[in-house]
């Protein structure tokens, strides 16, 4: 299929990705934008598409992943800290009936063992965990894909193994 067939049956596709988008976002113009990432993707991608492969289940799943590496990414952007002299008595009481203390521990016991990590293991691993695929992966370090699987899999061989506390029922 050349690139001029590919678009013609792309475009036909967007209708349904708008449907789908909504389903996601809950908000039209969120969905459009979406819908507008989704295409570009497409067209970046257009020699991974195998013809005569389900092309609206391919969309579909670019429009999904696009909108779960955005959510990700939103979440870890909209996560900060603010510092402030005061404290209102709701945060007060949202203290008192909360105590993050042994979350705290244990979070710094993760991220104790991902800094014992080497970099070519870390890199990937946070990689994958932040919601890149296997090929991103390796399209960024210009390495094949089995070597980025086997450097996520000894990663978390190694986590696991420094984390044995917190494994239930080990």
């Amino acid at each position: 299929m050349n690139k001029i067939e590919f678009s013609n049956k792309v475009v036909q596709e967007v209708s349904a990705l708008n449907n789908y988008a909504r389903y996601f976002t809950r908000d039209v113009e969120n969905a459009s934008d979406l819908v507008q990432d989704t295409m570009l993707k497409a067209f970046s991608y257009y020699d991974k598409f195998k013809a005569g492969t389900n092309l609206q289940a391919w969309l579909h799943t670019i429009l999904k992943n696009t909108f779960i590496n955005y959510y990700r990414r939103k979440v870890k952007t909209n996560s900060f800290i603010v510092k402030t002299d005061t404290i209102s008595s709701s945060d007060l009481y949202k203290s008192a009936l909360r105590n993050d203390a042994e979350g705290k521990f244990v979070m710094n016991d993760i991220e104790h063992a991902l800094s014992r990590l080497s970099d070519e293991y870390y890199q990937p691993f946070t990689m994958y965990y932040e919601g890149y695929k296997y090929h991103e992966i390796a399209e960024q370090f210009e390495m094949p894909i089995g070597t980025v699987k086997t450097r996520i899999h000894v990663a978390r061989q190694q986590l696991k193994k420094r984390l044995k506390p917190y494994a239930k029922g080990k």
